[in-house]
């Protein structure tokens, strides 16, 4: 990995709606509360967590390996670390190098399909970035230890690259979790680039409107290349405001509001990934205002902080630390914030294999294990209150309440299911949930609806679980891709099932 980097309430979520059409509701009816013991177990869950690291380049492909990956999930120790982590996430880095000036190769694509089946085959997703060089050189510019050229590629070449790979992160978004914009610039962190203003004191020190321009076109082809269930993290939050509010767009631009979160458009799909997470001031000028002209950025932290830390509520955010010299900042509590900055900016995941001087700091100063757990959601049910008895005539009425006790909701669409397991038979019936899991924010969660039961439910005695498994059809049935529930005697392992331990008779 490499060692110099870029310069720069609790919500209530009430459904009460009664879809019955006919049948009596079952409230005050023989009606049981069930309360839960939360777990403080450390487990895996998707999409959430420290991701492990993998590169590649198009001509010597290195393909992922399916038991490599299966050991980050049971849990292994990063390189120069000092803790263990379980991971079921993978940031995949795509070297282009000698691709600035033509078309992919069809072995690479169809090795980048490849990669995405092993992945699917072990369980895991992964967060890809697509770049063409990672590597620097030093000499007597500015700034010295980075000069130019970069050896990024211009814009037309990006966007026919972009092209080429839409058809297979259309075929395989299942196993993306999100996709970093990359392409421009040095480690695609869209910084120091040949083709798209070089804001650093080796170039024009600013971006210019016709770079905000060019830069939120590649943007929108990523957004294009991805279904919309899918998201693209941007490396500089301003660009964001750029994209949705035009290349005159300031710093205090308004942040995403709850009615516009979840709802598939572009201003819906753009999240961060802050990859010098708690650096300096302003995390390497991640929280610059890159219009100035001056000698350099213009001092935007606190605007640009508080913009990115509202909108993230609703968006995926993720990265990795950089430097360790931003102490006591970037320690544990009480000394540092650490964990208050996951917090405010609704985290979901950590790469743990860079900067391990910093992710040791954590384990040394006793927050780590706490970090591994809030990374992301955390979901832990308090109580829940169903009827004991029904008829097939009646409707089931299901209050379910829970706690977010991770630094961000999902990020990615999935079902809520309540099920129904015939305790003999083990026929499944699932009522589904009117909700949006990428609105429970940390804090409270309630659930609360009324279902018709199933035409041609038979009598018995089921038990009552509670699902939520993969927004894809290719995974709904895979456990590994199921949200498992921070509480003990609930997760079944063999099926993803949160089991309520709850039954209910129907006559």
């Amino acid at each position: 990995m490499r060692a110099i980097r870029l310069l720069f309430p609790i919500i209530l979520l009430t459904v009460a709606c009664d879809k019955t059409s006919g049948g009596e509701s079952n409230v005050g009816k023989d009606s049981t509360t069930i309360t839960y013991t939360a777990s403080t177990e450390d487990f895996t869950n998707p999409e959430r967590g420290f991701y492990r690291y993998s590169e590649t380049t198009v001509d010597n492909f290195t393909a992922l390996n399916a038991t490599t990956l299966a050991s980050y999930k049971s849990g292994a120790t990063p390189s120069g670390g000092s803790f263990s982590v379980m991971s079921t996430l993978v940031f995949r880095y795509f070297i282009m190098s000698g691709y600035t000036g033509k078309a992919l190769p069809d072995a690479f694509l169809t090795n980048l399909a490849k990669d995405f089946a092993t992945a699917r085959a072990a369980g895991v997703k992964l967060i890809p970035r697509f770049t063409y060089t990672i590597s620097v050189t030093a000499g007597s510019c500015p700034e010295s230890w980075i000069c130019t050229p970069y050896g990024d590629a211009p814009k037309n070449i990006v966007l026919n690259h972009i092209a080429q790979l839409k058809p297979v992160l259309q075929a395989n978004a299942d196993v993306i979790a999100t996709v970093q914009l990359g392409f421009i610039g040095v480690w695609g962190e869209n910084f120091y680039t040949d083709y798209f203003g070089d804001a650093s004191s080796n170039g024009q020190k600013q971006l210019l409107d016709k770079n905000w321009q060019d830069r939120s076109e590649v943007l929108k082809a990523m957004l294009d290349a991805l279904p919309v269930d899918r998201m693209v993290q941007i490396r500089l939050p301003q660009l964001k405001q750029k994209f949705v509010y035009g290349v005159s767009a300031l710093p205090t631009s308004g942040a995403m509001t709850a009615e516009e979160a979840a709802t598939g458009t572009d201003k819906a799909r753009i999240g961060y990934h802050n990859d010098c997470f708690l650096s300096s001031a302003n995390d390497y000028g991640t929280f610059a205002d890159y219009d100035s002209s001056a000698a350099t950025p213009v001092e935007a932290t606190t605007a640009m902080h508080n913009f990115t830390a509202m909108d993230s509520k609703y968006v995926v955010v993720g990265g990795e630390t950089c430097s360790d010299a931003y102490s006591p900042q970037n320690d544990c509590e009480p000394s540092g914030h650490a964990e208050q900055e996951f917090s405010d900016m609704h985290y979901s995941f950590l790469n743990a294999d860079y900067n391990s001087e910093v992710n040791n700091d954590w384990q040394t100063g006793g927050c780590l294990d706490n970090i591994k757990r809030k990374l992301g959601y955390r979901l832990v049910l308090k109580d829940a209150t169903f009827p004991s008895k029904l008829s097939a005539t009646d409707s089931l009425t299901a209050t379910i309440h829970m706690q977010n006790e991770g630094y961000a909701a999902p990020y990615n669409p999935r079902p809520v299911q309540l099920l129904l397991r015939n305790t003999e038979t083990k026929k499944i019936d699932t009522l589904t949930f009117s909700t949006e899991v990428r609105k429970w924010l940390t804090g409270a969660v309630t659930l609360r609806q009324s279902f018709k039961l199933p035409a041609g439910i038979v009598a018995g005695t089921y038990e009552v679980l509670l699902n939520l498994p993969d927004g894809y059809n290719s995974l709904r049935n895979m456990p590994a891709y199921s949200i498992r529930l921070a509480n003990n005697n609930v997760w079944e392992s063999t099926t993803g099932y949160n089991n309520l331990n709850h039954q209910i008779t129907i006559q």
